[in-house]
Protein backbone atom coordinates (compact mmCIF):
# COMPACT_ATOMS: atom_id res chain seq x y z
CA UNK A 1 0.00 0.00 0.00
CA UNK A 2 1.56 3.48 -1.16
CA UNK A 3 2.08 5.44 1.78
CA UNK A 4 2.05 3.28 4.56
CA UNK A 5 3.70 3.71 8.16
CA UNK A 6 5.73 1.12 8.60
CA UNK A 7 6.77 0.04 12.47
CA UNK A 8 5.06 -0.12 15.81
CA UNK A 9 1.84 1.26 15.57
CA UNK A 10 0.24 -0.64 18.40
CA UNK A 11 -1.65 1.86 20.99
CA UNK A 12 -1.29 4.70 18.67
CA UNK A 13 -4.66 6.30 18.10
CA UNK A 14 -5.84 6.20 14.39
CA UNK A 15 -5.78 10.04 14.36
CA UNK A 16 -2.43 10.46 15.65
CA UNK A 17 -1.85 7.74 13.10
CA UNK A 18 -3.50 9.82 9.98
CA UNK A 19 -0.90 12.68 11.12
CA UNK A 20 2.31 10.48 10.82
CA UNK A 21 1.03 9.22 7.45
CA UNK A 22 0.51 12.77 6.33
CA UNK A 23 4.15 13.15 6.66
CA UNK A 24 4.69 11.60 3.14
CA UNK A 25 2.93 14.74 1.51
CA UNK A 26 6.11 17.23 3.24
CA UNK A 27 8.27 17.85 0.03
CA UNK A 28 11.67 19.07 0.63
CA UNK A 29 13.79 21.22 -1.62
CA UNK A 30 16.58 20.14 -4.08
CA UNK A 31 19.17 21.99 -1.45
CA UNK A 32 16.76 21.52 1.43
CA UNK A 33 18.57 18.54 4.15
CA UNK A 34 15.70 18.78 6.23
CA UNK A 35 12.88 21.58 6.29
CA UNK A 36 11.76 22.77 9.66
CA UNK A 37 7.98 22.01 9.04
CA UNK A 38 9.29 18.21 9.06
CA UNK A 39 11.58 18.39 12.09
CA UNK A 40 8.53 20.23 14.07
CA UNK A 41 6.08 17.63 12.71
CA UNK A 42 7.87 14.55 13.79
CA UNK A 43 9.01 16.24 17.51
CA UNK A 44 5.13 16.65 18.07
CA UNK A 45 4.34 13.17 17.08
CA UNK A 46 7.05 11.63 19.11
CA UNK A 47 6.41 13.73 22.33
CA UNK A 48 2.62 12.70 21.73
CA UNK A 49 3.34 8.85 21.65
CA UNK A 50 6.99 8.71 23.18
CA UNK A 51 8.60 6.68 19.87
CA UNK A 52 11.46 7.42 18.03
CA UNK A 53 9.96 8.14 14.26
CA UNK A 54 12.00 8.61 11.58
CA UNK A 55 11.70 9.02 7.64
CA UNK A 56 13.36 8.04 4.58
CA UNK A 57 13.97 11.09 2.28
CA UNK A 58 15.54 11.07 -1.52
CA UNK A 59 17.73 13.16 -3.25
CA UNK A 60 14.73 14.76 -5.12
CA UNK A 61 12.91 15.83 -1.65
CA UNK A 62 10.15 13.38 -1.25
CA UNK A 63 9.63 10.92 1.39
CA UNK A 64 10.14 7.38 0.62
CA UNK A 65 9.43 5.71 4.07
CA UNK A 66 8.11 6.15 7.00
CA UNK A 67 8.93 4.57 10.47
CA UNK A 68 7.47 4.09 13.86
CA UNK A 69 9.53 2.28 16.52
CA UNK A 70 9.62 2.02 20.50
CA UNK A 71 10.94 4.60 22.79
CA UNK A 72 14.51 4.04 22.20
CA UNK A 73 14.81 2.40 18.95
CA UNK A 74 13.25 2.41 15.42
CA UNK A 75 14.00 -1.00 12.66
CA UNK A 76 15.44 0.60 9.59
CA UNK A 77 14.04 -0.49 6.92
CA UNK A 78 16.40 -1.74 4.21
CA UNK A 79 16.58 1.33 1.55
CA UNK A 80 18.17 2.24 -1.85
CA UNK A 81 17.17 3.91 -4.93
CA UNK A 82 20.79 4.08 -6.48
CA UNK A 83 21.24 0.80 -8.39
CA UNK A 84 25.14 1.30 -8.58
CA UNK A 85 26.74 -0.58 -5.79
CA UNK A 86 29.75 1.92 -6.06
CA UNK A 87 27.46 4.82 -4.95
CA UNK A 88 25.60 5.54 -1.79
CA UNK A 89 21.86 4.31 -1.25
CA UNK A 90 20.29 7.80 -2.61
CA UNK A 91 18.67 8.31 0.30
CA UNK A 92 19.36 9.89 4.22
CA UNK A 93 17.69 8.92 7.23
CA UNK A 94 16.07 11.75 9.55
CA UNK A 95 14.68 10.44 13.21
CA UNK A 96 14.16 11.36 16.83
CA UNK A 97 15.16 10.85 19.40
CA UNK A 98 12.40 11.19 22.85
CA UNK A 99 14.82 12.33 25.98
CA UNK A 100 16.00 15.24 24.60
CA UNK A 101 19.61 14.12 23.36
CA UNK A 102 19.96 14.34 19.43
CA UNK A 103 23.69 13.21 19.63
CA UNK A 104 23.54 9.52 17.19
CA UNK A 105 23.92 6.64 19.10
CA UNK A 106 26.77 3.68 17.73
CA UNK A 107 23.56 1.81 16.27
CA UNK A 108 22.96 4.93 14.03
CA UNK A 109 26.58 4.79 12.80
CA UNK A 110 26.27 1.50 12.19
CA UNK A 111 23.43 1.52 9.89
CA UNK A 112 24.80 4.48 8.41
CA UNK A 113 27.67 2.51 7.21
CA UNK A 114 25.65 -0.70 6.60
CA UNK A 115 22.88 0.72 4.36
CA UNK A 116 25.53 3.31 2.91
CA UNK A 117 23.15 6.11 3.86
CA UNK A 118 23.52 9.65 2.35
CA UNK A 119 23.52 10.68 5.66
CA UNK A 120 22.04 9.61 9.01
CA UNK A 121 20.31 12.64 10.91
CA UNK A 122 18.85 12.56 14.41
CA UNK A 123 16.63 14.66 16.52
CA UNK A 124 16.51 15.32 19.89
CA UNK A 125 13.51 16.17 21.24
CA UNK A 126 11.82 17.33 24.84
CA UNK A 127 8.17 17.91 25.34
CA UNK A 128 7.12 17.65 22.11
CA UNK A 129 9.61 20.24 20.77
CA UNK A 130 13.31 19.91 18.77
CA UNK A 131 16.26 20.72 20.86
CA UNK A 132 19.05 20.13 18.71
CA UNK A 133 20.03 18.23 15.43
CA UNK A 134 23.01 16.19 14.16
CA UNK A 135 24.15 15.08 10.75
CA UNK A 136 26.47 11.74 9.83
CA UNK A 137 28.38 11.53 7.03
CA UNK A 138 30.50 8.57 5.70
CA UNK A 139 34.13 9.43 5.54
CA UNK A 140 37.45 8.03 4.73
CA UNK A 141 38.18 4.37 6.04
CA UNK A 142 40.46 4.18 9.23
CA UNK A 143 43.38 1.53 9.74
CA UNK A 144 41.06 -0.92 10.76
CA UNK A 145 38.72 -0.81 7.35
CA UNK A 146 36.10 0.73 8.61
CA UNK A 147 34.82 3.93 7.51
CA UNK A 148 35.02 7.07 9.69
CA UNK A 149 31.86 8.93 10.65
CA UNK A 150 32.04 12.47 10.36
CA UNK A 151 29.23 14.07 12.34
CA UNK A 152 28.00 17.56 12.05
CA UNK A 153 26.44 19.20 15.37
CA UNK A 154 24.67 20.31 17.58
CA UNK A 155 23.31 22.51 14.91
CA UNK A 156 19.67 24.05 15.21
CA UNK A 157 16.43 22.66 14.29
CA UNK A 158 14.85 26.10 12.80
CA UNK A 159 18.19 27.32 11.17
CA UNK A 160 20.20 24.46 9.59
CA UNK A 161 22.99 25.28 6.73
CA UNK A 162 20.77 23.25 4.19
CA UNK A 163 22.81 23.98 1.54
CA UNK A 164 26.33 22.97 3.29
CA UNK A 165 24.29 19.27 4.41
CA UNK A 166 23.68 18.64 1.49
CA UNK A 167 26.47 19.64 -0.26
CA UNK A 168 28.17 17.12 2.17
CA UNK A 169 25.88 14.20 0.95
CA UNK A 170 27.89 14.13 -2.60
CA UNK A 171 31.31 14.79 -1.10
CA UNK A 172 30.51 11.91 0.68
CA UNK A 173 29.28 10.06 -2.47
CA UNK A 174 32.67 10.66 -4.23
CA UNK A 175 34.97 9.40 -1.22
CA UNK A 176 32.15 6.77 -1.29
CA UNK A 177 33.25 6.07 -5.27
CA UNK A 178 37.15 6.45 -4.28
CA UNK A 179 37.08 3.13 -3.15
CA UNK A 180 36.63 0.52 -6.07
CA UNK A 181 33.93 -2.13 -5.91
CA UNK A 182 36.79 -5.30 -6.17
CA UNK A 183 38.81 -3.63 -2.87
CA UNK A 184 35.26 -3.84 -1.21
CA UNK A 185 35.05 -7.64 -2.07
CA UNK A 186 38.07 -8.99 -1.14
CA UNK A 187 37.60 -7.72 2.62
CA UNK A 188 37.29 -9.80 4.88
CA UNK A 189 34.35 -10.60 7.05
CA UNK A 190 33.75 -8.92 10.25
CA UNK A 191 32.64 -10.78 12.92
CA UNK A 192 31.31 -10.73 16.28
CA UNK A 193 32.35 -13.37 19.23
CA UNK A 194 30.25 -14.67 21.34
CA UNK A 195 30.62 -17.19 24.04
CA UNK A 196 29.61 -17.63 27.97
CA UNK A 197 32.55 -18.10 30.63
CA UNK A 198 33.58 -21.71 31.33
CA UNK A 199 33.64 -21.39 34.84
CA UNK A 200 37.23 -23.24 34.79
CA UNK A 201 39.61 -19.72 34.61
CA UNK A 202 39.94 -20.40 30.44
CA UNK A 203 38.75 -18.36 28.01
CA UNK A 204 37.81 -19.84 25.22
CA UNK A 205 36.33 -16.97 23.32
CA UNK A 206 39.69 -15.47 23.13
CA UNK A 207 40.46 -19.02 21.39
CA UNK A 208 37.95 -18.66 19.22
CA UNK A 209 39.32 -15.04 18.17
CA UNK A 210 42.48 -17.04 17.04
CA UNK A 211 40.29 -19.67 15.19
CA UNK A 212 38.71 -16.56 13.46
CA UNK A 213 41.76 -14.92 12.59
CA UNK A 214 43.01 -17.68 11.11
CA UNK A 215 39.72 -18.37 8.66
CA UNK A 216 40.11 -14.89 7.62
CA UNK A 217 37.74 -13.15 9.84
CA UNK A 218 38.15 -9.44 11.16
CA UNK A 219 36.78 -9.05 14.37
CA UNK A 220 34.35 -6.57 15.16
CA UNK A 221 34.03 -7.10 18.55
CA UNK A 222 33.77 -10.16 21.49
CA UNK A 223 30.96 -10.66 23.71
CA UNK A 224 31.60 -13.02 27.04
CA UNK A 225 28.42 -13.78 28.74
CA UNK A 226 28.45 -14.73 32.47
CA UNK A 227 27.38 -18.36 32.96
CA UNK A 228 24.17 -19.22 32.28
CA UNK A 229 21.39 -21.85 31.09
CA UNK A 230 21.44 -22.26 27.95
CA UNK A 231 18.49 -21.14 26.30
CA UNK A 232 17.20 -23.69 24.17
CA UNK A 233 15.64 -21.12 21.47
CA UNK A 234 18.06 -19.00 21.07
CA UNK A 235 21.02 -20.13 23.14
CA UNK A 236 21.60 -17.17 25.14
CA UNK A 237 18.08 -15.30 25.65
CA UNK A 238 15.77 -13.03 23.48
CA UNK A 239 16.85 -10.11 25.22
CA UNK A 240 20.25 -10.69 25.21
CA UNK A 241 19.83 -11.87 21.46
CA UNK A 242 18.20 -7.91 20.87
CA UNK A 243 21.47 -6.39 22.68
CA UNK A 244 23.89 -8.69 20.39
CA UNK A 245 21.27 -7.52 17.18
CA UNK A 246 22.15 -3.69 18.44
CA UNK A 247 25.68 -4.19 18.66
CA UNK A 248 25.99 -5.68 15.73
CA UNK A 249 24.35 -3.05 13.82
CA UNK A 250 26.83 -0.57 15.45
CA UNK A 251 29.79 -2.56 14.51
CA UNK A 252 28.25 -3.30 10.89
CA UNK A 253 28.94 -6.83 11.71
CA UNK A 254 28.41 -9.33 8.68
CA UNK A 255 28.67 -12.29 10.96
CA UNK A 256 28.14 -14.03 14.15
CA UNK A 257 30.38 -16.80 15.70
CA UNK A 258 29.40 -18.66 18.32
CA UNK A 259 31.83 -20.35 20.53
CA UNK A 260 29.75 -23.56 21.00
CA UNK A 261 27.73 -25.82 19.14
CA UNK A 262 24.16 -24.28 17.83
CA UNK A 263 21.45 -26.67 17.59
CA UNK A 264 19.28 -25.90 14.11
CA UNK A 265 16.45 -24.26 15.87
CA UNK A 266 19.21 -21.56 17.44
CA UNK A 267 21.08 -20.82 14.60
CA UNK A 268 17.47 -20.17 12.54
CA UNK A 269 16.28 -17.72 15.69
CA UNK A 270 19.21 -16.09 16.03
CA UNK A 271 19.86 -15.32 12.36
CA UNK A 272 16.13 -13.74 12.32
CA UNK A 273 16.88 -11.85 14.97
CA UNK A 274 20.32 -10.67 14.09
CA UNK A 275 19.80 -10.32 10.86
CA UNK A 276 23.02 -11.64 10.19
CA UNK A 277 24.65 -14.97 8.96
CA UNK A 278 25.19 -17.42 12.34
CA UNK A 279 27.61 -20.04 12.53
CA UNK A 280 28.94 -22.62 15.55
CA UNK A 281 32.82 -23.24 16.59
CA UNK A 282 32.39 -26.75 14.73
CA UNK A 283 31.50 -24.68 11.56
CA UNK A 284 34.45 -22.44 11.75
CA UNK A 285 36.54 -25.05 12.66
CA UNK A 286 35.41 -27.22 9.87
CA UNK A 287 35.79 -24.26 7.24
CA UNK A 288 39.55 -23.94 8.76
CA UNK A 289 39.81 -27.85 7.67
CA UNK A 290 38.42 -27.20 4.45
CA UNK A 291 40.80 -24.45 3.49
CA UNK A 292 44.03 -26.00 4.67
CA UNK A 293 43.56 -29.78 3.09
CA UNK A 294 45.84 -30.55 0.35
CA UNK A 295 45.84 -34.44 0.06
CA UNK A 296 42.68 -36.02 -1.83
CA UNK A 297 42.44 -37.84 1.84
CA UNK A 298 41.69 -34.93 3.71
CA UNK A 299 39.83 -33.20 0.96
CA UNK A 300 37.76 -36.19 1.40
CA UNK A 301 38.13 -36.67 5.60
CA UNK A 302 36.87 -32.83 5.80
CA UNK A 303 33.95 -33.25 3.09
CA UNK A 304 32.40 -35.85 5.40
CA UNK A 305 32.77 -34.20 8.25
CA UNK A 306 31.08 -31.22 6.74
CA UNK A 307 28.00 -33.51 5.31
CA UNK A 308 27.75 -35.46 8.58
CA UNK A 309 27.47 -31.90 10.75
CA UNK A 310 24.76 -30.20 8.22
CA UNK A 311 22.67 -33.21 7.59
CA UNK A 312 20.56 -32.54 10.53
CA UNK A 313 20.81 -28.72 10.47
CA UNK A 314 18.63 -28.58 7.27
CA UNK A 315 16.67 -25.84 9.23
CA UNK A 316 13.62 -27.45 8.23
CA UNK A 317 13.90 -26.65 4.42
CA UNK A 318 13.58 -30.23 3.09
CA UNK A 319 15.82 -30.14 -0.08
CA UNK A 320 18.34 -27.38 0.34
CA UNK A 321 20.99 -26.37 3.32
CA UNK A 322 21.24 -22.90 4.41
CA UNK A 323 23.64 -20.40 3.83
CA UNK A 324 25.16 -21.50 0.46
CA UNK A 325 26.45 -17.68 -0.57
CA UNK A 326 29.81 -18.10 0.37
CA UNK A 327 32.41 -16.99 3.48
CA UNK A 328 33.24 -18.15 6.49
CA UNK A 329 31.78 -21.73 7.20
CA UNK A 330 30.44 -22.17 3.54
CA UNK A 331 34.09 -23.30 1.92
CA UNK A 332 35.03 -26.94 1.49
CA UNK A 333 35.24 -29.81 -1.32
CA UNK A 334 31.49 -30.79 -0.29
CA UNK A 335 30.02 -27.07 -1.08
CA UNK A 336 28.51 -27.21 -4.01
CA UNK A 337 26.66 -30.49 -2.91
CA UNK A 338 25.23 -28.92 -0.69
CA UNK A 339 22.68 -27.90 -2.36
CA UNK A 340 21.33 -31.63 -2.61
CA UNK A 341 18.43 -33.37 -0.73
CA UNK A 342 19.07 -35.51 2.12
CA UNK A 343 18.77 -38.78 0.39
CA UNK A 344 21.49 -37.80 -1.57
CA UNK A 345 23.65 -36.29 0.73
CA UNK A 346 23.44 -39.58 2.80
CA UNK A 347 24.58 -41.46 -0.27
CA UNK A 348 27.55 -39.30 -0.97
CA UNK A 349 28.51 -39.45 2.90
CA UNK A 350 28.25 -43.48 2.21
CA UNK A 351 30.44 -43.06 -0.89
CA UNK A 352 33.25 -41.00 1.14
CA UNK A 353 33.19 -43.46 3.76
CA UNK A 354 33.83 -46.22 1.24
CA UNK A 355 36.36 -44.13 -0.45
CA UNK A 356 37.93 -43.40 2.68
CA UNK A 357 37.87 -46.94 3.82
CA UNK A 358 40.18 -48.03 0.70
CA UNK A 359 42.53 -45.22 1.37
CA UNK A 360 43.17 -46.73 4.94
CA UNK A 361 43.48 -49.82 3.77
CA UNK A 362 45.96 -48.81 1.63
CA UNK A 363 48.05 -46.65 4.30
CA UNK A 364 47.59 -50.01 6.62
CA UNK A 365 49.63 -51.65 4.13
CA UNK A 366 52.11 -49.09 3.67
CA UNK A 367 51.86 -49.10 7.61
CA UNK A 368 52.84 -52.68 8.05
CA UNK A 369 55.71 -52.65 5.33
CA UNK A 370 57.25 -50.19 7.65
CA UNK A 371 56.71 -51.81 10.59
CA UNK A 372 58.13 -55.08 8.81
CA UNK A 373 61.63 -53.04 9.02
CA UNK A 374 61.19 -52.88 12.62
CA UNK A 375 61.43 -49.41 13.22
CA UNK A 376 59.40 -48.04 15.74
CA UNK A 377 56.53 -45.79 15.14
CA UNK A 378 56.87 -42.27 17.36
CA UNK A 379 53.86 -40.23 17.12
CA UNK A 380 53.56 -36.32 17.61
CA UNK A 381 50.70 -35.15 19.18
CA UNK A 382 49.48 -31.74 21.03
CA UNK A 383 47.06 -29.12 21.22
CA UNK A 384 47.27 -26.90 17.43
CA UNK A 385 49.99 -24.69 17.17
CA UNK A 386 52.09 -26.26 19.82
CA UNK A 387 54.99 -26.83 17.81
CA UNK A 388 54.63 -30.55 16.42
CA UNK A 389 55.78 -29.09 12.94
CA UNK A 390 58.62 -26.43 14.28
CA UNK A 391 59.46 -29.98 15.84
CA UNK A 392 59.34 -31.79 13.27
CA UNK A 393 61.05 -29.99 11.40
CA UNK A 394 64.08 -29.28 13.00
CA UNK A 395 64.64 -33.11 13.92
CA UNK A 396 64.42 -34.21 10.24
CA UNK A 397 64.57 -31.27 7.83
CA UNK A 398 61.00 -31.90 6.99
CA UNK A 399 60.07 -29.23 4.98
CA UNK A 400 56.85 -28.87 6.71
CA UNK A 401 54.68 -25.54 6.84
CA UNK A 402 54.83 -24.00 9.88
CA UNK A 403 53.15 -20.95 10.70
CA UNK A 404 52.14 -19.81 13.56
CA UNK A 405 48.65 -20.45 13.27
CA UNK A 406 46.06 -23.20 14.37
CA UNK A 407 46.07 -25.95 12.63
CA UNK A 408 48.84 -25.03 10.05
CA UNK A 409 49.08 -28.79 9.10
CA UNK A 410 46.25 -31.21 8.56
CA UNK A 411 47.60 -33.75 6.03
CA UNK A 412 50.00 -36.28 8.50
CA UNK A 413 53.84 -36.61 7.71
CA UNK A 414 55.71 -39.32 7.98
CA UNK A 415 59.95 -39.38 8.10
CA UNK A 416 62.59 -41.21 9.40
CA UNK A 417 64.92 -40.71 12.08
CA UNK A 418 68.00 -42.13 13.48
CA UNK A 419 68.51 -42.10 16.92
CA UNK A 420 71.70 -41.23 18.80
CA UNK A 421 72.35 -45.00 19.28
CA UNK A 422 71.76 -45.44 15.23
CA UNK A 423 68.90 -47.10 15.52
CA UNK A 424 66.15 -45.61 13.24
CA UNK A 425 62.55 -44.62 13.91
CA UNK A 426 59.63 -43.87 12.22
CA UNK A 427 58.34 -39.65 13.58
CA UNK A 428 54.74 -39.24 12.30
CA UNK A 429 53.34 -35.85 12.79
CA UNK A 430 49.34 -35.46 13.22
CA UNK A 431 46.52 -32.91 13.14
CA UNK A 432 46.64 -30.62 15.87
CA UNK A 433 43.92 -31.25 19.17
CA UNK A 434 41.43 -28.24 20.23
CA UNK A 435 38.96 -27.66 22.92
CA UNK A 436 36.06 -28.58 21.64
CA UNK A 437 37.13 -30.61 19.12
CA UNK A 438 34.07 -31.64 16.87
CA UNK A 439 33.40 -35.13 17.09
CA UNK A 440 32.75 -35.46 13.26
CA UNK A 441 35.92 -34.41 12.57
CA UNK A 442 37.97 -37.29 15.14
CA UNK A 443 35.33 -39.51 13.23
CA UNK A 444 36.28 -38.11 10.01
CA UNK A 445 39.88 -38.10 10.66
CA UNK A 446 39.90 -41.88 12.54
CA UNK A 447 41.81 -43.59 9.79
CA UNK A 448 44.51 -40.89 9.89
CA UNK A 449 44.44 -40.75 13.87
CA UNK A 450 45.09 -44.61 13.62
CA UNK A 451 48.48 -43.88 13.26
CA UNK A 452 48.52 -42.48 16.98
CA UNK A 453 46.66 -45.46 18.16
CA UNK A 454 49.37 -47.45 16.35
CA UNK A 455 52.75 -46.09 17.87
CA UNK A 456 55.27 -47.50 20.43
CA UNK A 457 55.54 -44.26 21.89
CA UNK A 458 53.92 -40.96 21.61
CA UNK A 459 55.34 -37.37 21.97
CA UNK A 460 52.67 -34.89 23.54
CA UNK A 461 54.14 -31.16 22.75
CA UNK A 462 52.98 -28.53 24.69
CA UNK A 463 52.71 -25.21 24.53
CA UNK A 464 54.65 -24.16 27.87
CA UNK A 465 54.13 -20.71 26.91
CA UNK A 466 50.61 -20.75 27.17
CA UNK A 467 49.12 -19.17 30.41
CA UNK A 468 46.44 -22.30 29.69
CA UNK A 469 48.78 -25.56 28.69
CA UNK A 470 47.84 -27.69 31.58
CA UNK A 471 44.15 -27.37 30.24
CA UNK A 472 45.13 -27.81 26.83
CA UNK A 473 47.44 -31.25 27.97
CA UNK A 474 43.60 -32.17 29.49
CA UNK A 475 42.03 -31.87 26.31
CA UNK A 476 44.76 -33.41 24.46
CA UNK A 477 44.41 -36.76 27.06
CA UNK A 478 41.02 -36.51 26.73
CA UNK A 479 41.02 -37.21 22.74
CA UNK A 480 44.23 -39.96 23.11
CA UNK A 481 41.23 -41.78 25.27
CA UNK A 482 39.27 -41.67 22.37
CA UNK A 483 41.45 -43.15 20.05
CA UNK A 484 42.10 -45.86 22.24
CA UNK A 485 45.74 -44.55 23.03
CA UNK A 486 45.93 -43.52 26.34
CA UNK A 487 48.05 -46.09 27.87
CA UNK A 488 50.50 -45.69 25.09
CA UNK A 489 54.19 -44.82 26.40
CA UNK A 490 54.55 -41.04 25.70
CA UNK A 491 56.94 -38.38 26.49
CA UNK A 492 55.74 -34.92 27.40
CA UNK A 493 57.51 -32.24 25.50
CA UNK A 494 56.89 -29.09 26.54
CA UNK A 495 58.27 -26.62 24.00
CA UNK A 496 59.29 -22.99 23.62
CA UNK A 497 61.09 -22.70 26.62
CA UNK A 498 62.84 -19.68 24.97
CA UNK A 499 59.77 -17.59 25.39
CA UNK A 500 59.93 -18.69 29.40
CA UNK A 501 62.10 -16.62 31.62
CA UNK A 502 62.33 -19.58 34.11
CA UNK A 503 61.51 -23.32 33.20
CA UNK A 504 58.84 -24.64 35.05
CA UNK A 505 58.77 -27.40 37.65
CA UNK A 506 57.62 -31.07 36.57
CA UNK A 507 54.37 -31.42 38.60
CA UNK A 508 52.65 -34.33 38.82
CA UNK A 509 52.35 -36.46 35.34
CA UNK A 510 51.26 -40.06 34.06
CA UNK A 511 54.20 -39.75 31.33
CA UNK A 512 57.55 -41.83 31.64
CA UNK A 513 59.43 -38.28 31.20
CA UNK A 514 59.10 -34.57 30.96
CA UNK A 515 61.68 -33.23 28.41
CA UNK A 516 62.06 -29.22 27.91
CA UNK A 517 62.86 -28.20 24.56
CA UNK A 518 62.91 -25.13 22.09
CA UNK A 519 61.78 -26.76 18.62
CA UNK A 520 62.47 -22.84 17.14
CA UNK A 521 65.97 -22.92 18.03
CA UNK A 522 67.20 -26.78 18.59
CA UNK A 523 67.31 -26.12 22.48
CA UNK A 524 66.91 -29.49 24.37
CA UNK A 525 66.59 -31.69 21.28
CA UNK A 526 69.66 -34.35 22.24
CA UNK A 527 68.16 -34.88 25.55
CA UNK A 528 64.46 -34.97 23.71
CA UNK A 529 65.68 -38.10 21.16
CA UNK A 530 67.69 -39.45 23.94
CA UNK A 531 64.68 -39.94 26.35
CA UNK A 532 63.30 -41.64 23.13
CA UNK A 533 65.66 -43.97 22.82
CA UNK A 534 65.99 -44.91 26.50
CA UNK A 535 62.06 -45.48 26.21
CA UNK A 536 61.76 -47.87 23.19
CA UNK A 537 65.08 -49.61 24.42
CA UNK A 538 63.21 -49.91 28.18
CA UNK A 539 60.29 -51.87 26.43
CA UNK A 540 62.88 -54.43 24.68
CA UNK A 541 65.04 -57.16 26.27
CA UNK A 542 68.22 -56.82 26.47
CA UNK A 543 70.50 -59.66 24.75
CA UNK A 544 74.73 -60.27 25.67
CA UNK A 545 75.58 -62.87 23.72
CA UNK A 546 78.52 -65.26 21.90
CA UNK A 547 77.34 -66.23 18.99
CA UNK A 548 79.64 -69.31 17.41
CA UNK A 549 80.79 -68.38 13.69
CA UNK A 550 78.90 -71.74 12.16
CA UNK A 551 75.42 -69.84 13.36
CA UNK A 552 76.41 -66.26 11.53
CA UNK A 553 72.93 -66.14 10.50
CA UNK A 554 71.78 -65.79 13.98
CA UNK A 555 73.91 -62.13 13.76
CA UNK A 556 72.41 -61.49 10.32
CA UNK A 557 68.89 -61.88 12.64
CA UNK A 558 69.96 -59.49 15.38
CA UNK A 559 71.13 -56.83 12.94
CA UNK A 560 67.79 -56.64 11.10
CA UNK A 561 65.45 -57.08 13.57
CA UNK A 562 67.35 -55.20 16.80
CA UNK A 563 69.84 -52.31 18.18
CA UNK A 564 72.90 -53.55 18.62
CA UNK A 565 74.99 -52.15 21.08
CA UNK A 566 78.27 -53.31 21.18
CA UNK A 567 79.79 -55.94 18.87
CA UNK A 568 83.21 -57.72 18.47
CA UNK A 569 85.00 -60.87 17.68
CA UNK A 570 86.34 -63.34 19.89
CA UNK A 571 88.28 -66.59 18.95
CA UNK A 572 84.71 -68.63 19.99
CA UNK A 573 82.44 -66.39 18.02
CA UNK A 574 80.80 -63.06 17.80
CA UNK A 575 79.67 -61.28 21.06
CA UNK A 576 76.80 -58.71 20.21
CA UNK A 577 75.41 -56.40 22.98
CA UNK A 578 71.68 -55.55 21.96
CA UNK A 579 68.37 -54.68 22.56
CA UNK A 580 65.60 -56.96 20.45
CA UNK A 581 61.91 -57.12 21.04
CA UNK A 582 60.66 -60.10 23.26
CA UNK A 583 59.30 -62.15 20.44
CA UNK A 584 62.03 -61.41 18.56
CA UNK A 585 64.29 -63.09 21.57
CA UNK A 586 62.32 -66.18 21.64
CA UNK A 587 63.06 -66.31 17.59
CA UNK A 588 66.83 -65.95 18.60
CA UNK A 589 66.71 -68.34 20.89
CA UNK A 590 65.44 -71.14 18.17
CA UNK A 591 68.29 -70.06 15.76
CA UNK A 592 70.67 -70.63 18.49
Amino acid sequence: MANKVNGNLNGVRSAVAERIRALYDIRMGLKEFASYELIEAMSALTGEIGREISVYIARDGHIVDVSVGSDSKVDMPDMRLVRNEDRLCGVRCLHTHPGGDGRPSGVDLGTLRSMRLDSMASVGVLDGKPTQLYAAFLGDENEDGMREALVYGPLRPYKLPNAALVAEIFESDDRFRSVTREVRDTEPEKAILVGIESGEGYDTVEELKELALTAGARIAAKVVLSRRPIDNATYVGSGKAEELSLLGSEKNADLFIFDDELTAIQQRNLEEILGAPVIDRTTLILDIFASRAQSREGKLQVELAQLKYRLPRLLGQGRVLSRLGGGIGTRGPGEKKLEIDRRRIRRRVYELEEELRGIAKQRELRSESRRSGRAPLVSLVGYTNAGKSTLLNTLTDAGVLAEDKLFATLDPVVRKLELPGGSEIILSDTVGFINKLPHELINAFRSTLDEVSRADVILHVIDVSSGHHEKQMRVVEEVLGELGAGSTPRIEVFNKCDLLEEVPKGGRSTAQKRVFISAKNGEGTDELLSAVEALINSRKAEVDIVIPYSKYEAVSFIHSVGAVIEEEHLPEGTRIKAYLEQADAGQLKKLL
